[in-house]
């Protein structure tokens, strides 16, 4: 993730992160509401009503439109919708992990099942075993059409059982096949 998205991501949840402003945004999501009103309503002086709804006009929550000498506020549902796009999409919190940190577990686990270019065994969790297959179909190229008997000589240079590993990175999407012939993903 971008560190200004991710900057972003922090001042919404800092923002979000008390309960007046939380009560605010829930009165805002039903109506649009004046200062005076909100202070009513939560029991809070209009002066931190002010500086709660300053904090969430920043950051693009809520909207302020001037009805005569009045302010009314409202809830800015583009914005939680745009949020939900860009921050709050599974590819996006996917990236809010240092690819780092999934590197060095992976590698990690490439430690604990190879011994060189040879897999010592298979691991009982699949999570551990995605790691090996997405290893073992490295030792493919993409854009190259294999037989099967290519593949399968590949795969013994690695481990054993061939026909386990074939089907399971054909299984799992890290390779395709159609009428006996293999290709990387």
């Amino acid at each position: 993730m971008p560190q200004e998205q991710f900057d972003e991501l922090l001042r919404f949840f800092k923002v979000l992160g008390n309960e007046s402003r939380l009560k605010i945004l829930g009165l805002l999501a039903a109506q649009e509401r004046s200062v005076g009103e909100l202070s009513e309503l939560l029991d809070v002086k209009e002066p931190t009503v002010s500086h709660h709804l300053a904090a969430m006009k920043e950051l693009g929550l809520v909207t302020m439109r001037a009805d005569g000498n009045a302010r009314l506020y409202q809830l800015d549902t583009q914005f939680l919708i745009q949020m939900s796009k860009d921050v709050f999409s599974q590819e996006s919190l996917a990236t809010l992990v240092d690819d780092t940190a999934v590197d060095a577990w992976e590698q990690k686990v490439l430690r604990s099942f190879l011994d060189g270019e040879q897999i010592k065994a298979i691991p009982s969790q699949y999570k551990k075993q995605r790691v090996l297959m997405a290893w073992m179909a490295e030792r493919f190229e993409r854009g190259v059409r294999y037989e099967e008997r290519e593949v399968n000589e590949i795969i013994k240079r690695h481990y054993n059982d061939y026909a386990w590993f074939r089907r399971a990175l054909v299984d799992h999407q890290f390779m395709a096949r159609d009428k006996g012939v293999y290709w990387r993903l």
